[in-house]
């Protein structure tokens, strides 16, 4: 897999200033017996940033995250978040860090309330304008007395959230927040985090959301445990080269097969009833395109181009990556 300039920013990351980072990863490794799940990844997040961790499942996302808590002890390589070690002061971090996982994990045989109450006696947090702000903000002012195990997935994943910001953390780990949760609740989601990070609050989410991507002002690509690629949404999509085009029509199947056999044709990628084809050859464009599927009998063809999106560049990166 092609990581350029992955290795050189482990060097530049050992000489950069705690006070601007609130997170430098290097060389982060995690072994479970003959298995590596994260292969010396190296990342730093700037203070007040939303970055985004986006790779398939399995990828080394959630691994990642449980050594940054310090749930987890790297095998290898080092990490300070809010400027403590993660392998020496655990205790020290878990006051400066909030953490919402993947699963579910508040008490289901508890209300609201007393999940809510539960949490601000372990972090010592009291009951602040800020948490009041957010029960009305998140809607669960109405739900305080309700049991947590009666709750939608929505509604319990605002309540994970909610106790994961009590204590007003440094950094925020979000761990696929808005899994099952539907489009307008997931919106909602976005904009308290970058509510957060308005006042500060620096935030590493993982997501298989490409619109929620998008909203990350950097992003980290993982495949297979290795740090593939990092950058700016716009960055990520200027990695593809060539030009892109969009096929709509009833046979795409088919038309695949034929592309294929197309010298120049880089990347073919389905999106239901459409294909996204990917051109190297500056000289096979649209129209030569479609003269080739329509010298195959395939009818009339509908072919435009197109910009990358996020996720364009994601299934191509994957790709060339494996």
């Amino acid at each position: 897999m092609k990581t350029s300039g992955i290795n050189q920013d482990s060097t530049h990351l050992s000489t950069m200033d705690h006070s601007e980072h609130a997170i430098i990863a290097q060389g982060l490794t995690r072994r479970f017996g003959d298995f590596t799940a994260v292969d010396k990844v190296s990342f730093s997040v700037k203070k007040g940033e939303v970055f985004g961790f986006l790779g398939p499942n399995g990828a080394g996302k959630s691994t990642t995250i449980r050594m940054l808590c310090g749930l987890l002890r790297p095998s290898e390589g080092t990490a300070h978040v809010a400027g403590i070690n993660v392998a020496k002061a655990s205790y020290m971090l878990k006051q400066r860090i909030g953490y919402m996982s993947q699963k579910f994990s508040l008490y289901g045989e508890l209300t609201v309330g007393e999940n809510i109450a539960l949490y601000e006696g372990i972090y010592g947090s009291r009951q602040s304008d800020l948490r009041r702000a957010y029960l009305e903000i998140f809607g669960l002012d109405k739900k305080m007395h309700a049991m947590t195990s009666d709750l939608p997935t929505g509604w319990k994943q605002r309540l994970a959230l909610l106790c994961a910001i009590l204590h007003e953390p440094e950094v925020l780990f979000l761990d696929e927040p808005t899994a099952g949760v539907d489009p307008e609740a997931r919106q909602a989601f976005w904009d308290i985090i970058y509510d957060l990070s308005s006042k500060g609050t620096t935030v590493l989410v993982t997501t298989h959301y490409m619109e929620e991507a998008e909203q990350c002002q950097r992003i980290g690509m993982i495949f297979n445990g290795k740090l593939a690629e990092k950058g700016t949404p716009k960055e990520i999509k200027e990695k593809i080269h060539g030009s892109l085009y969009e096929i709509e029509h009833p046979q795409t199947q088919k038309i695949s097969e034929v592309l294929k056999g197309i010298p120049g044709i880089a990347d073919i990628s389905p999106f239901g009833k459409r294909l996204h084809i990917l051109s190297t050859d500056p000289h096979l464009n649209a129209e030569i395109i479609a003269k080739n599927l329509i010298e195959k009998g395939l009818g009339k063809i509908s072919i435009r181009s197109i910009p990358p999106s996020l996720e364009d560049a994601f299934i191509y990166l994957f790709e060339r990556g494996n």
